[in-house]
């Protein structure tokens, strides 16, 4: 089947079986090796991507399914070569160890701060309560999202600016 979709913000076509999962779509097909192919049960957040500003599992999802629709994988948070604030501070908080969830992690805590950049502890507590690390204990990674709440809320601030300046 013929799929159409904007994937970091590039416009793409692929052929993809009726059954293939989003996950193995953007790794096998589209290369974006980022997304990780964890419990490929929906269970460890590994394989999260943000499909129209949410953050879905990309294992639980066929890649059908995303037609005509925008997603963005950890490979498109960064700027170019610069890495995004929330890729930065976990960087700085040291928020990663094998990485093999940090891409989940990633692009969760994007979607969660895109929408919601005041979110407090508890409540990125709770958001990734369903990406499974083993390696850091959570601290460093909740750190680095406090940290970088400072940038979404001031990327909302600039957007809600535009959207008056167009009303005007």
């Amino acid at each position: 089947m013929k799929l159409r979709f904007e994937v970091n913000g590039q416009q793409v076509e692929t052929d993809v079986a009726p059954r293939m999962t989003l996950c193995d779509c953007l790794r096998h097909q589209l290369k974006l090796t980022g997304t990780h192919a964890g419990c490929e049960q929906g269970v460890c957040g590994a394989c999260t991507v943000i499909v129209d500003d949410s953050a879905v599992r990309s294992c639980l999802l066929l890649a059908i399914q995303v037609e005509g629709a925008c997603v963005v994988t950890v490979e498109g948070l960064a700027q170019g070569e610069e890495l995004s604030p929330l890729q930065q501070a976990f960087r700085k908080h040291n928020a990663l160890q094998c990485g093999f969830c940090t891409a989940g992690m990633l692009t969760t805590l994007h979607a969660l701060l895109s929408d919601e950049p005041a979110a407090d502890e508890e409540r990125i507590r709770d958001v990734l309560s369903g990406n499974l690390c083993r390696c850091t204990g959570y601290i460093p990674i909740v750190a680095a999202a406090l940290e970088a709440r400072v940038h979404y809320a001031k990327a909302r601030e600039a957007e809600v600016g535009e959207m008056s300046d167009e009303a005007r």
